[in-house]
């Protein structure tokens, strides 16, 4: 027997004509390994929408990335950008960030790699897209003008997404004329998508729990919101939906399916619980993020503001930790309901979460 289904209540996300996925649940954009091709593909053909993450990744690999899963699946996709920052404004902050891990890095038999600021080829990559058919952009790390908006519209007819944390962001980004918003809760793992890091904030701003972030951004802007952070059952996706989400994206639900290509590292690290709990931490971007709380995270409170300069830096030592399985100086991004966990393929835990909502069966 079918059950009965309890869609969104919000906002309807106003996807071009069959573009739009069959549930409102989407796959996180997980950079540096864990949002594979298979991940997406599966996830696109349980009903959710896989959203490729474009940050990292040279404009060469972003395009080998695009064709990959265009070839792999005919369902609908989305993909991520990360918009650039200025270059720091404490290169004394990175010169004695560096000094502090040069003893670790020497341990792994690495040297630091050198601080440097890049825009993540943020142009070629929006001219990459030009033609082909995403879903949706998403954009993250700054509000995007209202020129790029334009931009990203006119060469995809993509709904384009701003990541947000806080009401005031969500009203900036609306005036930039976005389709929708990601609302980014202070639950949710890997970075934080605040608009300015401010260096005085551990959390670099304010840090909004997911339900109430999304109520109190109802009652700033009429767009659609897609509910990020902690998501782990479809209790809580039907909890973020009847606090007026139009759709739901779950990143450290998918990390240990047998599809994602999480590391072996982190995935034991999540299966075996070895760290009591999350933080969120500089300590290895340079950006605030949010993951299990190894010593790395937690031993480097003073790390600069200083993305991607320290992404940089530290690449080299949390390389080698990984393929060394050493967890304790390697990024581990999880948000707070991390220990929901499971190896279930990404297809079933699509469906038992969509069931679990009351959205059907996918």
């Amino acid at each position: 027997m079918r059950l009965a289904v309890r869609m969104p209540p919000g906002p309807v996300l106003p996807f071009a004509a069959g573009r739009a996925p069959r549930l409102p649940l989407w796959a996180a954009p997980m950079a540096g390994g864990p949002s594979s091709t298979a991940l997406l593909a599966t996830v696109g053909a349980a009903g959710g929408l896989g959203v490729l993450p474009g940050g990292y990744l040279t404009p060469e690999a972003f395009e080998q990335r695009l064709d990959a899963l265009a070839a792999a699946s005919p369902a609908p996709w989305a993909v991520n950008l990360f918009l650039p920052g200025p270059p720091t404004a404490d290169p004394e902050g990175v010169a004695a960030h560096a000094a502090a891990l040069g003893p670790l890095a020497a341990a792994h038999g690495v040297a630091l790699g050198e601080p440097r600021w890049e825009d993540d080829a943020i142009d070629a990559k929006v001219e990459l897209l030009a033609g082909r058919r995403p879903a949706a952009v998403t954009l993250t790390f700054a509000c995007p003008d209202p020129g790029l908006v334009g931009r990203l519209r006119d060469a995809t007819g993509a709904l384009v997404v701003a990541t947000t944390t806080t009401p005031a962001e969500a009203a900036e980004a609306t005036a930039a004329g976005v389709d929708a918003l990601t609302v980014q809760g202070s639950e949710a793992g890997g970075h934080r998508g605040a608009f300015r890091d401010d260096p005085a904030a551990p959390g670099g701003g304010q840090l909004v729990p997911l339900l109430d972030l999304l109520r109190r951004t109802r009652a700033e802007t009429p767009l659609p919101l897609l509910a990020a952070g902690g998501l782990m059952s479809g209790a809580d996706v039907r909890r973020a939906l009847d606090a007026g989400a139009s759709g739901a994206q779950l990143g450290t639900a998918f990390l240990c399916t047998p599809e994602a290509g999480t590391s072996p590292t982190h995935r034991r690290a999540l299966l075996d619980r070895r760290y009591a709990g999350t933080t969120v931490t500089r300590a290895f971007t340079g950006r605030p993020a949010r993951g299990l709380a190894n010593p790395m995270a937690t031993a480097h409170p003073g790390a600069p503001s200083a993305y991607p300069e320290v992404h940089h830096l530290t690449r080299p030592l949390r390389a080698a930790a990984a393929e060394q399985g050493d967890p304790d100086a390697v990024h581990l991004w999880a948000g707070e309901g991390w220990r929901g966990v499971t190896e279930e393929p990404a297809g079933d835990l699509v469906r038992r979460i969509a069931r679990d909502a009351g959205l059907g069966d996918g």
